[in-house]
């Protein structure tokens, strides 16, 4: 081979032959890092036979597989890339609580929203009638603040969450 060994041989410190199973998925550069991974987690007969094994056309995707778990359990020996899909789960479960907040919080607003929309209505619409007395509006007005207050209602719902 004219560009030196693969990554396996390399690591491995053996001539790299023509047929070399490893050589179409470790190069020299970064296949060195990834087989010393497979290598200290299956073993390279074990990753040679598990690879001789399985059709041509399945051995990249079966490579790429070896070499995540393998990274996975020298960063983690005792859940390998369980780990990372138990941190996946975990980030999941606390951004759907967080969205049903938010979703939650914005039922809140938008329900106190519509109903002093609706009273605003009411009331400008008996506004214009030109006897109406404006402290009766002012009242009606305060009450309706005093009801419906939206900081009040966000800090109810952000003290039960």
């Amino acid at each position: 081979m004219s560009s030196g060994p693969c990554g396996a041989c390399k690591y491995l410190r053996r001539k790299c032959v023509k047929g070399c199973i490893f050589a179409p998925y470790f190069d020299t550069e970064q296949g060195f890092a990834h087989f010393a991974a497979v290598h200290k987690v299956f073993g390279a007969s074990n990753a040679s036979k598990l690879l001789l094994s399985i059709p041509a056309n399945k051995r990249l995707e079966t490579v790429i597989t070896l070499c995540y778990e393998a990274l996975a359990r020298v960063r983690d020996p005792v859940y390998g890339s369980v780990a990372h899909i138990f941190t996946l789960q975990q980030q999941v479960v606390t951004l759907q609580a967080e969205l049903a907040y938010v979703q939650a919080r914005l039922s809140t607003l938008q329900s106190a929203s519509t109903e002093m929309a609706a009273s605003y209505s009411t009331i400008l619409s008996v506004s214009m009638d030109p006897l109406f007395d404006t402290t009766v509006l002012h009242h009606v007005l305060d009450q309706q603040l005093d009801n419906c207050d939206l900081h009040s209602v966000a800090r109810d719902f952000d003290s039960r969450h």
